[in-house]
């Protein structure tokens, strides 16, 4: 299996040394270059450049610059989406961004992991897990989701936050940690 299914399907793979995966991501960031030095009047070309990096995105979205992204093709953004700037998406593992999500600056998606050992580390090998944010989700800033997580439907996440687990739907959470605090 080369390296891009063994990605996909969330095995080890190797990242750093392999030819076609190491291209994506350099053409995935000259998308993304481009993307951030766009006016932000512009919105026609900005959305144009939006959809070729987020090949699967709903109506009416807004994406700040500066944005950043691994591949592209691994996110799946709903209708009626804000993402302020600077957030970064490691879209490894798949990315899914439900319906009339608000996520604040600067915050981070993390699908990959690396090994605990050392010699494996080292290798360049690592692992994806996806990250899912189902609809109605406020994330405030400076917020870090990371591999495998899932945020339930109707939550909000507070700003600053470290989410390691999974949140119920209808939850105020916070924390690093990430914790629920209240249930809405």
């Amino acid at each position: 299996m080369d390296e891009i299914n063994k990605m996909l399907s969330g095995g080890w793979y190797d990242a750093n040394n392999d030819e076609y995966l190491i291209n994506k991501r350099l053409e995935t960031s000259n998308l993304c270059f481009n993307l951030n030095n766009i006016p932000p009047k512009d919105v026609l070309t900005r959305n144009n450049i939006l959809k070729k990096i987020i090949r699967n995105i709903g109506d009416n979205f807004v994406i700040l610059s500066p944005f950043y992204c691994d591949y592209g093709f691994n996110i799946e953004i709903g209708k009626d989406v804000f993402i302020n700037l600077n957030c970064y998406f490691m879209d490894c593992g798949k990315i899914k961004i439900g319906n009339n999500v608000f996520i604040g600056p600067s915050c981070g998606f993390y699908t990959a992991i690396h090994p605990i050992n050392f010699n494996e580390r080292n290798k360049g090998l690592e692992m994806a897990k996806g990250i899912t944010i189902k609809d109605n989700v406020w994330i405030g800033a400076n917020v870090t989701i990371l591999p495998g997580v899932t945020i339930g439907s109707n939550c909000v996440i507070g700003a600053g936050s470290v989410v390691s687990k999974s949140i119920e739907d209808n939850s105020i959470a916070v924390g690093n940690p990430c914790k629920i605090i209240k249930k809405i």
